[in-house]
């Protein structure tokens, strides 16, 4: 029993060790210009059997279960955090690139596998669905804070949080004919037609009932509220699968409705959503760390025959997908070879990797082996010079300005009450008006200002300037109408008049 107990507690200081050391990692990774995702999974082969032989881990089916895990959590923060203004304009190519684009991709990648690796015709299909894919995890990892065009950050997104669905339904139709004796093609197309509309359709309920449960249901304490939200992410997940539809494309349509509504407690639920997003990815990638074997997988042959098809991938199979995939689409030259370059890989190859190895496909272990040396150089690669290219490109926009001043609020209980956050910017029409002239509703009232990093003490003659941050106390019932007046802004045009009617005064 004491020995039990003293092998629990190990394990525990181990779990904390592993957690600080990952936290810590992420410090230095834009320092190294190495996307974190990486070092989480460096950390995870430190302490695994090959390095320092802290844990042994060969579980396969914990490995698949723990990772889908993550990607629920991971896709349902990304998701939330997508605004709808900027991907609906650019839903037709993002699902063009997530459905054509990963059967090009796919195509271009098995062929090569075929005869790089020289595996059967249908284990190297099998190897390029596993890799068709961008990856969400990575994608949302990577870009998050940088200062990519709108246009171009919201394809990425869109583009990884809806590709899953055809790599998967490529992946598990490629192991059904390599292990079954029978198929039937015309069942298999029509699945994934369910799928996508299966799980577009729960997606679009769930999301809807979750939206309307955070805001209609009066909880005791404002903490349940990002708990309550992460339970409608897992149940929109779980009805999905029972009818054999995509979850995961599921739980991102869902996370985009509910990250787009007016919510109870909204800053509560994404700072919530954004830390339980970043303990998924530490625990995902140190555990696909633990599960990889370096003995194996860094071996002259698998070296060489991965770098050859990661080139194959990098440089052949996503430009001409990309290329072929927006060629009805208004996207320039540059930013076609942008979006190319940044179709990263990452945590679903691994995942979908650990398929054939639950089936046992012939050939599993090297391809799994292969997908993951792919997937390093894929996000070392890209995943560091993301940035690099898109200057290069002339593809930066404007210093995306992320909120770095917050307020944290006790629950406020049945007071119906809670406090907005808005960065103020040039063109609003709120600058130069002072407080008193700015006709707020009755039940709202401006609460403190930070300006050039320090508080500024609201009165009645303070006037408000670009760059403030303002902390609003709003009741539910006005909120809408707070938010109406505070992003107004300056008609187009109207300057060069104000401007003209000044002169001719």
């Amino acid at each position: 029993m004491i020995h039990e107990i003293i092998e629990s507690n190990q394990f525990i200081m181990l779990v904390s060790l592993l957690l600080i050391m990952s936290v810590v990692v992420t410090k230095f990774s834009s320092r190294l210009g190495v996307p974190s995702l990486v070092l989480f999974i460096g950390v995870g082969m430190l302490v695994g059997s090959d390095g320092l032989g802290l844990l042994y881990f060969d579980n396969a089916e914990v490995a698949q279960v723990v990772g889908i895990f993550a990607l629920i959590v991971i896709l349902f923060e990304g998701g939330m955090q997508t605004k709808w203004e900027s991907i609906k304009q650019v839903i037709g190519p993002s699902v063009t690139l997530a459905t054509c684009g990963v059967i090009i991709t796919s195509t271009i990648v098995g062929v090569a596998a075929k005869y790089i690796l020289g595996i059967s015709w249908l284990e190297a299909f099998l190897l390029g669905s596993i890799v068709g894919s961008t990856d969400a995890a990575a994608v949302f990892a990577v870009l998050k804070g940088k200062n990519i065009r709108n246009k171009l950050e919201a394809t990425l997104e869109a583009e990884s949080g809806t590709n899953d669905p055809m790599a998967v339904f490529l992946t598990i139709s490629f192991i059904q004919i390599l292990t079954t004796d029978n198929t039937n093609f015309a069942a298999m197309a029509g699945s994934f037609f369910w799928q996508m509309g299966g799980g577009l359709a729960v997606g679009l309920l769930i999301g809807y009932g979750a939206s309307y449960a955070l805001n209609r249901i009066n909880l005791d304490s404002s903490g349940l509220y990002p708990i309550f939200a992460l339970g409608f992410a897992f149940l929109t997940y779980g009805a999905s699968s029972l009818i054999q539809a995509s979850g995961l494309l599921s739980v991102y349509v869902a996370a985009v409705l509910v990250g787009n509504t007016e919510l109870a407690y909204r800053y509560s639920i994404l700072r919530f959503h954004e830390g339980f997003g970043w303990m998924a990815q530490i625990l995902m990638f140190i555990l696909l760390g633990l599960f990889v074997f370096p003995s194996d997988v860094f071996t002259g042959t698998i070296i060489f025959d991965g770098l050859l098809i990661a080139l194959v991938l990098i440089a052949v199979a996503r430009p001409v997908a990309t290329y072929l995939s927006l060629v009805f689409f208004k996207f320039n030259w540059k930013e076609k070879l942008f979006l190319s370059w940044a179709g990263l890989r990452g945590a679903v190859p691994i995942v979908l990797a650990i398929f054939p190895l639950l089936t046992e496909v012939e050939n599993s272990q090297l391809m799994f082996n292969v997908v993951f040396f792919i997937v390093i150089v894929s996000t070392v690669a890209q995943g560091s010079s993301i940035t690099w290219v898109a200057e290069k490109l002339k593809l930066v926009s404007e210093m995306k300005t992320n909120p770095i001043h917050s307020l944290e609020l006790i629950s406020i209980g049945k007071a119906n009450v809670e406090i907005m956050q808005f960065d103020v910017s040039a063109k609003n029409l709120i600058v130069g008006q002072s407080l008193e002239n700015m006709e707020l509703p009755d039940k709202a009232l401006i609460n403190a200002i930070i300006r050039d990093g320090e508080v500024i003490t609201p009165y009645g003659q303070t006037t408000i300037q670009a760059g403030d941050t303002l902390y609003i106390m709003v009741t539910k019932r006005v909120k809408k109408e707070v938010k109406t007046l505070l992003e107004a802004v300056e008609e187009e045009g109207s300057k060069e008049n104000n401007f003209n009617e000044k002169n001719r005064a």
